[in-house]
């Protein structure tokens, strides 16, 4: 039965979300700050402030559910300034609908990201990020608004163009040009197909069992950079580049007189060792499998070639 949904940004988790739920007929409003997003006839886009009470309280009538998915610049400043209110508002209008909101989520807020990470991990962060991500976590805990934390680590496929895997991996392995990439880039690290992280919110958010946890969104076994970049390459049917990885003591050097290296050089730890997650028992609850990865990649790279072909047209 077709029915109605609330999706709030459209960067690459939300862009995706309203596409796929579109495509299985639902209709779809997807509000922005701009209005932007991607073009189909069950998504209706309107500009809306998420901070904004009375408009996300109009925009959210009739719907079953939320998926919350927006973001702020990649500072601390601009994230305590605009997530914590937004979350407030949109927690506020769906208790007042009766209806779940489903987040994306990282794996800022896990306290030991040098052990594997499980659903029943401490995410007790502090600090920077890291601990807003926990702080999130905790109003949502603490919200008698049903919601879903659907946890991630980094995205790759369609539409994640500034991802780690993104599309400055991907014009390396097109152009042959050395990839540089952050820390060491042969450490196992997981990387999350963002289509399974769509699927796994709104899956979701049709299961109440699911309702005020936090999930892992299926994920397939680690990779590594030098693998992801591999993967493409084999996608591609080309050569996989050369890969230097960027110690961190470098980016935290330049993030002295370079304020977008500074903010990255915060989140290095993710690849100085193995960062790993394990979404298994998520899956079994959710039923639903990764994507594996030869699969994701040739997706991507086939995403990716037909969008610089429409660019250069």
């Amino acid at each position: 039965m077709a029915q109605q949904y609330l999706v709030t940004g459209s960067g690459p988790v939300g862009t995706t979300i309203a596409l796929q739920l579109a495509g299985d007929g639902h209709q779809v409003t997807l509000a922005t700050r701009s209005g932007s997003g991607p073009t189909h006839p069950l998504i209706t886009r309107v500009r809306l402030d998420a901070t904004d009470s009375a408009a996300v309280q109009s925009a959210i009538f009739g719907a079953s559910a939320v998926f919350h998915c927006i973001h702020a610049a990649y500072t601390v400043q601009a994230w305590r300034a605009t997530l914590l209110r937004a979350e407030e508002v949109v927690l506020a209008a769906a208790g007042v609908q009766g209806i779940p909101v489903v987040f994306p989520e990282s794996l800022y807020s896990y306290s030991r990201p040098d052990q594997i990470m499980h659903e029943g991990s401490p995410r007790t962060a502090a600090g920077g990020k890291r601990g807003i991500r926990a702080e999130l976590l905790a109003a949502r805990a603490a919200s008698s608004t049903p919601t879903v934390s659907m946890v991630a680590s980094d995205f790759y496929g369609p539409h994640a163009e500034t991802a780690h895997a993104g599309s400055r991996m991907l014009e390396a392995v097109f152009a042959g040009r050395r990839l540089y990439a952050f820390g060491n880039p042969r450490l196992p690290h997981s990387f999350t197909y963002a289509p399974d992280l769509a699927a796994a919110m709104i899956r979701a958010a049709d299961l109440p069992e699911t309702w005020n946890r936090v999930l892992h969104a299926p994920t397939a076994p680690p990779s590594t950079q030098e693998g992801m970049a591999a993967a493409y390459a084999r996608a591609a049917g080309l050569q996989a580049p050369k890969i230097t990885g960027i110690p961190s003591p470098l980016l935290r050097a330049l993030g002295l007189v370079h304020s977008g290296s500074r903010e990255l050089a915060e989140m290095a730890y993710q690849f100085d060792k193995p960062f790993v997650m394990d979404s298994s028992d998520s899956e079994a609850v959710l039923g639903l499998l990764p994507t594996p990865l030869e699969e994701g990649a040739a997706s991507t790279v086939a995403w990716w070639t037909r969008q610089r072909a429409l660019q250069q047209a």
